[in-house]
């Protein structure tokens, strides 16, 4: 992120002549009044050369009323801007709802720590680590685990327990239903059971023109069709414009589809047979995400009862003495809790700030300053041991940068495995002798599927056409390169148009608090703040390049499989290619 807003950055006066330096602690809560009194009244009293305080450049800007950090283009093809993204946020909101609750601006101590400097005429020193880097390794340390904790207490802001947890079983189920149905079924001999008893190819046929053309009338309802906003006033809104476009979307692809199917119009690629296997997908497909649906739902409504036990009501907050934060005992129980959470996220979060200041502030006091450290009291103790023995103090290079994350990724293995799956398919179908047409049939199918997801999802999430259609373009390469992501992409051009900054965390904790809005407004609402718009359209990106790349070999290879004789023509090919290639192993080696 680029620095943010013109506040010139405070440094500390001149060295004292003495050369002897002191440093004072003094612990606050950061959302206290009691605080913000007690830093005025510390500082009038003991007027220190330096009122050092937790925060960093950028922190202190924007405290200071400076522009708020931009997003650069660099961090979208980071790659971790939307984890780092929800990581902030739920910091932020955290401390947001703290502040709302007793009626304190997050982070006042240290705007009283820097108006009494001022004041009485001290330096302010900034020791705190930059805030990006610090959440960046605070992510790499979460686990899988620990991650979607933090999401689901995002999610728990938005809306009550037992609306998520229907919500993600239905979610859940849905996926998990429709999965077994399209894969796993037919490979346990299941496939013909999910039919229903619907065999006969006309059937078949006009089932598959049912759900070819309300999938791609789906599409080119969201992409193609103009804005009905006059419809939609016609109804009297009871139905979007966006529901609109798909519902006259799927009509009309069904009737097409349906049309063809009547008329016996088949040519190239459209041909009863592919309708037919259409067919055979699309009702294990829906009894799947029917059945899978179900489950999910009485599932869900489980897990929102054991949610909602846990969670408890959220106005209890107000049984909490905000001064007991400040405590000793109170604020290592906390940190205790914390590190049970998440061990290594306390070390990223904690633990290395206490090492970052400890530095900053020995060096302040080796250089003979006179220094009151106003720091959260969860960093008290942490810092006042690493100054009683700066020689445990950790190499500075170790505390910045970012992390690199040493631990297994089962993503990138999966990563890794399409890829090389995806290159091994090509090769074997070359050694096989499989003819150029169908190889170019082949790499333009998986162009155009990867392309089609990626590209609409983009433009589901609210990306404008240009940026979109990069996701798409570059999808196919994407889903065979674990180290890039077509969201990436999309994001870069879409910062283009589209300028977005850190303060838009604010604006969305403003529409989460709001606990009357009604959830679609909130979320409408949330799409309205260009940050969230923004992570959603680098996030839908990336799921529909997922999708499509899932998909490919269960819907489009069929497809395709006929032009070279079918499915087990195909393995037939894969196998004499494995036997090509293993054959001019041993001539080259003989």
């Amino acid at each position: 992120m680029s620095d943010a807003g013109d506040a010139d950055v405070p440094s500390p006066p001149d060295a004292s002549a003495s050369g002897e330096g002191s440093v004072e602690v003094l612990g606050t809560a950061h959302v206290s009044q009691a605080s913000v009194d007690e830093v005025h009244e510390v500082v009038d009293r003991d007027r220190p050369d330096v009122v050092a305080v937790e925060l960093d450049e950028g922190r202190y800007r924007q405290m200071q009323g400076g522009t708020p950090d931009d997003i650069e283009a660099k961090d979208i093809l980071s790659g971790n801007t939307v984890f780092q993204f929800l990581a902030y946020w739920m910091l932020s909101y955290v401390q947001s709802r703290l502040g709302e609750r007793f009626d304190i601006e997050p982070g006042a101590d240290m705007r009283a720590a820097i108006e009494a400097a001022e004041r009485n005429g001290s330096g302010v020193a900034l020791v705190d680590r930059d805030i990006q880097v610090t959440i960046q390794r605070f992510w790499r340390r979460l686990s899988v685990t620990e991650k979607l904790k933090m999401v689901g207490g995002l999610a728990l802001g938005i809306t009550d327990p037992r609306t998520v947890g229907l919500a993600l079983g239905a979610a859940v189920g849905a996926f998990l239903g429709s999965l077994f149905a399209i894969v796993f079924a037919p490979l346990l001999g299941l496939g013909d059971v999910l039919l229903l008893g619907v065999s006969e190819p006309t059937t078949l046929q006009y089932v598959g023109a049912g759900g070819l053309g309300a999938l791609g009338g789906a599409f080119l309802g969201v992409l193609f069709l103009p804005s009905l906003e006059s419809a939609e006033n016609y109804t009297g809104g009871l139905v979007n414009d966006f529901s609109i476009r798909i519902l006259a979307g799927v009509v009309i692809g069904i009737g097409i589809c349906l049309a063809l199917v009547v008329t016996e119009t088949f040519a190239g690629p459209v041909s009863a047979g592919r309708f037919e296997n259409a067919g055979i997908y699309s009702i294990r497909a829906t009894t799947g995400v029917v059945a899978g649906l179900g489950i999910g739902v009485v599932a869900g409504a489980a897990l929102g009862i054991v949610l909602d036990a846990l969670s408890g009501d959220v106005e209890d907050v107000e049984q909490v003495d905000i001064e007991e934060m400040t405590d000793g005992d109170v604020v290592a129980a906390m940190m205790e809790e914390f590190r049970q959470f998440s061990p290594r996220g306390a070390n990223a979060l904690i633990d290395e700030r206490d090492a970052y200041i400890a530095h900053n502030l020995h060096q302040l006091r080796e250089q003979g300053y006179e220094v009151l450290a106003v720091v959260g009291a969860g960093h008290k103790a942490g810092i006042e041991r690493y100054l009683r023995n700066p020689d445990q103090l950790p190499p500075m290079e170790s505390l910045t940068g970012t992390a690199s994350s040493r631990r297994f990724s089962p993503l990138k293995i999966f990563g890794y495995l399409v890829m090389l799956g995806f290159l091994g398919f090509f090769f074997l179908l070359i050694m096989a002798g499989v003819r150029n047409t169908f190889l170019l049939q082949l790499f333009g199918a998986w162009f155009l599927f990867n392309g089609v997801f990626a590209f609409t999802l983009a433009r589901l999430a609210g990306a404008r056409w240009t940026s979109a259609g990069v996701g798409g373009a570059v999808a196919w390469l994407t889903s065979i390169n674990p180290l890039l992501a077509p969201g990436w992409f999309v994001g870069y051009v879409e910062l283009k148009y589209r300028p977005v900054n850190v303060r838009d965390i604010q604006t969305l904790n403003e529409i989460v608090n709001d606990t009357t809005r009604p959830i679609g407004d909130a979320v409408g609402d949330m799409f309205d703040v260009p940050l969230f718009r923004l992570i959603m359209i680098v996030a839908f990106t990336n799921i529909g390049s997922v999708i499509g790349t899932f998909l490919f070999p269960f819907v489009v290879l069929p497809w395709l499989a006929p032009e070279i004789g079918g499915v087990d023509a195909l393995m037939n090919e894969l196998l004499r290619g494995a036997e090509n290639s293993l054959e001019l192993i041993r001539e080259v080696i003989t």
